[in-house]
């Protein structure tokens, strides 16, 4: 199997090989490098570049994600259907129909938020992708009675957030994220305001619940893609000294007369911004959650990434323990605003073997009678079958799946074609449907009858999250029906069978040549 071994050349770090797939398995670099070449490669490029290849590029116009090809993944199990039965209605072929199914969650220490569907997008923090698509997104999240968390660093990096003795008291750049999401709020899903090192220093949080109606937070250990602090870069020296007056650490030191010198001189262009690591323990956590809760929080919630198993032992047993209201586990594979290219290929525990980790680790808590709270998985799912497969494999813990790249695409596509047919440039791939945006949005009019004359308003792109999401969940409703599954609490892990020994092995889901191994003997004999 291809581990994606030596990668010096990827469209994520802009660089190619001058001998295309003629390379050295290991290094990866051309089997023979040449003297005179220009650089074309990643080595290459970074003599001229250094540490500025070291991230997916153009940053803030894309999303990026592991090209790492792990020996198992969600791909190596089949979903087992059955030709008998429904569990969650009537046995009855005119009422066991797919529409029927329900996808309703609930998260929460007591189940007390409701999603309509069982995805949760992930924070969404100050990278410039997301700050710039972020109505589109909330708003769609907020039809779609889905939840969304607003990712870290945003007050900070707001110009014009007013910090007064070390902490925010105004952020109208939190606060305009906030009110996309209520606007179009429907009862279900929720918004939640996530908090860092940084974030925590200055009082996000608190802010958020004092000031902008904020009921639900969630403390960051990290993510799948890398296992540093959130980082952007800056395009002006002013904002490199701002960001560095609030205690990022900034790279160059914008503060230095020479780099300040040399940046006025063209010698380069961009700044780095990156934010601290945290210290975990239990008792630091405890007083965390105890703080949050005394300033309004109704709905705690804590996100871990890919780090080591006894990390994720930690955030099972420390969440457990706190009541945590939902606890979303990143797997290594997904995808960031901007992360070290090679870091997202090559660091952590992917999701498909965390995931199997996270269940024997709940199983405990369970088999000794303790909390188990709500669990949402996250780490590169796209489509129905994966929403499946990561709830079925989680059974019957996980709750929902964290979506982060998907739910964006869907948001940034729907705002490039609705913007182009409202220009009268309807891109050709579409313009077989039609030249307005009810003809080429084919769920423009049941949207239309919802929000009635509110519709209008609706950002272009919020339509386009919307059209996503009720293709995932026809999708999912039509898996679920074929395996007899009409309700998400009746998924379970017998609904997957492993492919390979290996899968089987990693996550005890049975191979698929032992599946119903005894009622097939019963039925036989």
């Amino acid at each position: 199997m291809n581990f994606s071994k030596g990668i010096n050349a990827t469209a994520a770090t802009l660089t190619k090989l001058r001998t295309g797939s003629s390379k050295c398995e290991f290094s990866g670099m051309c089997v023979t490098c040449q003297d005179g070449c220009p650089g074309l490669c990643e080595v290459g490029k970074s003599s001229i570049r250094a540490k500025e290849v070291l991230y997916p590029q153009p940053f803030g116009k894309i999303t990026a994600a592991s090209q790492k090809d792990y020996p198992v993944d969600y791909s190596h199990f089949n979903i087992m259907g059955t030709a008998v039965g429904a569990i969650g209605i009537d046995p009855d072929p005119d009422k066991a129909i797919f529409p029927a199914v329900s996808l309703e969650a609930g998260i929460g220490a007591d189940s007390r938020i409701k999603l309509d569907l069982p995805i949760i997008i992930a924070g969404m923090g100050s990278t410039n992708v997301a700050a710039d698509n972020w109505e589109h997104l909330a708003a769609g999240a907020a039809i779609c009675g889905v939840g969304i968390v607003i990712g870290e660093n945003v007050c900070a990096m707001d110009p014009n957030s007013e910090i007064k003795n070390g902490r925010v008291i105004h952020s109208p750049n939190l606060s305009r994220r906030v009110k996309d999401f209520q606007r179009w709020y429907n009862g279900k899903g929720f918004i939640a305001v996530q908090a860092n090192v940084e974030d925590t220093s200055l009082g996000v949080q608190e802010y958020a619940l004092e000031k902008l109606g904020i009921d639900a937070v969630e403390i960051k250990w990290g993510q799948g893609a890398k296992d540093i602090g959130g980082e952007v870069k800056l395009n002006s020296l002013e904002r490199a000294l701002l960001l560095k007056s609030r205690g990022y650490i900034v790279l160059p030191n914008p503060e230095d007369p020479k780099v300040q010198e040399a940046y006025k001189a063209g010698a380069f262009k961009e700044f780095e911004r990156h934010s601290r690591v945290g210290m975990v323990s239990q008792e630091g956590f405890n007083a965390r959650v105890e703080q949050l809760r005394k300033a309004g929080a109704k709905y705690v919630m804590l996100k871990t990434g890919a780090y080591r198993p006894a990390d994720l032992a930690r955030a099972v047993k420390f969440a457990s323990d706190a009541g945590i209201d939902l606890l979303t586990v990143d797997g290594a594979g997904g995808g960031t605003g901007m992360s070290p290219w090679r870091m997202m290929n090559e660091w952590g525990v992917p999701t498909v073997y965390i995931q199997a980790l996270l269940v024997k680790y709940l199983d405990k808590l369970a088999a000794r009678g303790a909390y188990v709270p709500p669990v949402a998985i996250a780490g590169g799912f796209t489509l129905e079958d994966h929403l499946f497969k990561g709830l079925a494999l989680g059974a019957p813990h996980i709750k929902a799946i964290g979506m982060a790249r998907s739910p964006l695409t869907a948001a940034m596509v729907g705002k490039t074609v609705g913007e182009a047919v409202k220009n009268g440039k309807v891109p050709p791939e579409y313009q077989k449907y039609g030249l307005s945006i009810d003809q080429i949005f084919i769920a423009a009019s049941e949207l239309k009858g919802k929000l009635g004359s509110e519709f209008d308003s609706l950002p272009l792109g919020a339509i386009g999250v919307y059209s996503y999401f009720e293709r995932l969940a026809q999708g999912l409703r039509q898996l679920m029906c074929g395996a007899r599954k009409f309700a998400l609490c009746h998924i379970s892990r017998d609904d997957l069978a492993a492919l390979t020994r290996e899968a089987a092995e990693i996550t005890g889901i049975r191979y698929i040549m032992e599946v119903d191994a005894e009622e097939v003997e019963n039925i036989l004999s």
